[in-house]
């Protein structure tokens, strides 16, 4: 499965937010993610987590014969894989161009910089050594593998205990943890990588970048150092050029993070000593807290809402001026079982009707006053008992001015004389001319 790059916009998004010198996750820019180190029940065994990274490390040791070139000193073997688990993309069983470059780069890291005192593994000269095995395995991947992957091994192999041996002419006994204590490694320093990502060619830097940073930089800077200011292993990559005053103070940085690292290592260390010694839970099952389904596992971030605060406080000072004030009462008075009343007492939060409005309703009711009386309007229809044809009249309300009544008359008549007004219908529907013209229309309706 191919890896799914980017959309414009979220490119775009991120390196604007660089760009402001904020970051997605609400970080400074030299900044690391929570860290998270953890071991389990046996030794050697050390789970980190880097923010959502995750990466569990595992030592193991036997019995080999040594190198030919180097008859006293012991073997150190480090192995990193990367499977389907952590991210789709990755292949199962075969390590990628990115996976080979984080094996290497953390062989140099712990093997090439000889923090572990390999002489101190040798049995008999030239014949028994002991082989130490690093197996790294990267569980989760949400940016910044290196660094994770090199705290993970640190930490498992200072954990890490070796059986004891005793050696009686040519043979050689192991003993086991019941019967004598296990001894440790002995290392001589801890070499601890500290990733820096570059944006726009070297004008932006960011320390422990995310996945979706990672996929927008235009290259990055790996230093290996301990906390003796000793450099132990620095790479870069990428299509940039630093200059000399760049690769300085990003060493600087590197010694600061190292230092707090190899604090917090030490801190995991005697933690997990004292829970063996005392007799309390120890392993990956008692440093698990626990969490529920509902609860959301982000941790708080901190937020500048200065600007938005400024912007939202002006526009409420502008809508003042426009707007009334208006208190409410949120007060409920119970009127009965299950029942309740609120708003009651307060301001009133109806609108109130404009000018214009009550002027027009005010003309309106002085128009209706001014009307009295009722009077025929319009009618059709004729008088001859058709039955195909029927009688329409509408009656409406006249004004005084149109009854001949004088003002201070507002009464309408109580009673409407309707033969008269039919009696002199019926004359003038019976004149020849109207008659000629309705005669013509209903011969063409029943055509």
């Amino acid at each position: 499965m191919r890896e799914v790059p980017l959309t414009i916009c979220e490119r775009e998004f991120i390196l604007k937010a660089i760009a402001e010198r904020r970051r997605l996750d609400g970080r400074e820019a030299y900044d690391y993610r929570k860290l998270k180190i953890t071991f389990g029940i046996d030794r050697g065994c050390c789970s980190v987590e880097l923010g959502l990274t995750r990466v569990l490390a595992q030592v193991s040791c036997e019995i080999t014969e040594p190198k030919q070139t180097r008859p006293t000193e012991g073997l150190l073997n480090v192995n990193l894989e990367l499977s389907p688990m952590a991210a789709p993309h990755f292949e199962a069983g075969r390590l990628s161009e990115y996976g080979v470059e984080l094996n290497r780069l953390l062989e140099r890291c712990i093997k090439d910089s000889r923090c572990i005192d390999t002489e101190s593994l040798c049995i008999i000269a030239g014949e028994k050594v002991f082989s130490v095995r690093v197996d790294v395995h990267v569980l989760n991947e949400e940016g910044n593998i290196m660094d994770c992957a090199s705290i993970a091994a640190m930490a498992a192999l200072a954990h890490f205990r070796r059986p004891d041996v005793t050696v009686d002419g040519e043979e050689v006994t192991i003993h086991k943890a019941e019967e004598r204590e296990p001894i440790p490694l002995s290392l001589h320093h801890m070499p601890i990588c500290v990733t820096f990502a570059f944006y726009e060619q070297g004008k932006y830097l960011l320390v422990d970048p995310t996945e979706k940073e990672e996929k927008v930089m235009d290259g990055k800077m790996v230093i290996a150092m301990n906390k003796h200011r000793e450099i132990c292993t620095l790479q870069m990559t990428g299509n940039m050029l630093l200059l000399k005053d760049q690769v300085l103070r990003c060493s600087n940085i590197a010694v600061v993070k190292v230092i707090e690292i190899t604090e917090l290592i030490h801190k995991a260390l005697e933690n997990d000593s004292k829970a063996r010694s005392s007799g309390e839970k120890f392993g990956f099952a008692a440093s698990q807290e626990p969490t529920k389904v509902t609860t959301n596992q982000q941790q708080a971030q901190e937020v500048d809402t200065e600007v938005a605060m400024e912007m939202a406080y002006q526009l409420l000072e502008n809508g003042k001026d426009d707007e009334e004030e208006m208190e409410s009462v949120s007060e409920v008075k119970i009127l009965g079982p299950g029942t309740g009343a609120i708003g009651e007492g307060g301001a009133n939060t109806w609108g109130v009707e404009s000018e214009e409005e009550n002027r027009m309703k005010e003309n309106k009711t002085s128009q209706v006053n001014k009307k009295g009386a009722t009077a025929v309007v319009d009618i059709t229809g004729e008088l001859s008992g058709d039955s195909e044809e029927e009688e329409v009249v509408v009656l409406e309300e006249l004004d005084d001015t149109k009854t001949g009544k004088g003002k201070g008359d507002n009464k309408a008549p109580d009673t409407i004389d309707l033969t008269s007004t039919l009696k002199s219908i019926s004359k003038d529907s019976k004149s020849p001319a109207k008659t000629g013209e309705k005669l013509k229309k209903k011969k063409k309706t029943a055509r």
